[in-house]
């Protein structure tokens, strides 16, 4: 398989309502994955910086899929390059993943700076990939996201920030009633989404396995100070570096596309890790 796109509906009902289920699209790779998912989790404790997960609070591990050859692998098949070159240009850049063991329930939120306090301009495009690795729906903690709320400027949009991020409450109803698409997934399928859109889950065990992948496009020369900005984001993770080991030792000239740009401009991420220690005790859970 080459070449992968998304159909010309596809690309119009992602814009239109910021979010595409495709079911199935790894189906032949998710026995492998999950083998990868727990043993990289095994390997760090079974859970946050070494401990084990234990359901209280989300383990999450960062950088993720880099941290295994055959999750880096990821970022050469077909279907996902594919997917992201389609949307973001063959110089994408890719700026992350994040392994997670999920616990209860998650706020109404959007991935992205919304309120462009950090460059005084409309967020950034992202694309995540979600990968859940148990069937999840509504009522079990699968992804819920509001359709069209990643239109940043528009009158409905504006107002589910406003609204979402004090209280659902002050509509009468909690974060759980928030009319809203579940994403119901089965492992294999991937959740593709932008990253502006407003999402949450609630229900679900303590559990919940689900990895990302998180890209944007190159940023241009007057735009790298906003890349670096975004690197100095991993810094409450205690990682000096934006990539994993083994996502680096077993690049492609191909996959070095999607990193050489991170690569050039993490300098000051030492410095910043430094500043993290010396405020927080342990690095974040996510």
């Amino acid at each position: 398989m080459s070449g992968y796109r998304l159909t010309e509906q596809q690309h119009a009902f992602l814009d239109l309502f910021g979010y595409l289920i495709l079911p199935g699209l790894l189906g032949d790779r998710i026995d492998e994955i999950i083998e990868e998912f727990e043993a990289l989790f095994a390997a760090h404790g079974g859970g946050h910086d070494g401990k084990p997960h234990d359901g209280t609070a989300r383990s999450c591990l960062v950088p993720f899929i880099d941290s295994s050859e055959y999750l880096s692998s990821l970022l050469d098949d077909p279907r996902v390059d594919g997917i992201f070159t389609d949307l973001l240009g063959e110089d994408y850049n890719y700026l992350g993943s994040d392994g997670n063991f999920y616990v209860g329930d998650t706020r109404w939120h959007s991935d992205t700076d919304w309120t462009g306090k950090t460059r005084g301009k409309p967020p950034r495009l992202f694309y995540k990939m979600a990968l859940y690795l148990d069937p999840v729906t509504a009522e079990s903690g699968a992804l819920r996201l509001i359709p069209g709320s990643h239109r940043y400027g528009d009158h409905y949009a504006d107002a589910l920030e406003e609204s979402l991020k004090v209280a659902p409450e002050k509509l009468g109803i909690n974060g759980s009633q928030v009319p809203a698409v579940s994403m119901d997934s089965n492992p294999g399928d991937v959740v593709l989404f932008n990253q502006n859109c407003k999402h949450s889950a609630w229900g679900g065990s303590n559990r919940r396995r689900m990895f990302t992948i998180n890209c944007t496009y190159q940023y241009a020369d007057n735009e790298l100070h906003l890349l670096r900005n975004e690197l100095t984001g991993f810094a409450r993770f205690w990682i000096e570096e934006p990539y994993g080991e083994e996502m680096l030792r077993t690049a492609s000239p191909r996959r070095m596309v999607h990193l050489r740009q991170a690569l050039a401009n993490y300098d000051h991420l030492p410095e910043a890790v430094r500043k993290a220690k010396e405020t927080m005790s342990e690095p974040a859970r996510g």
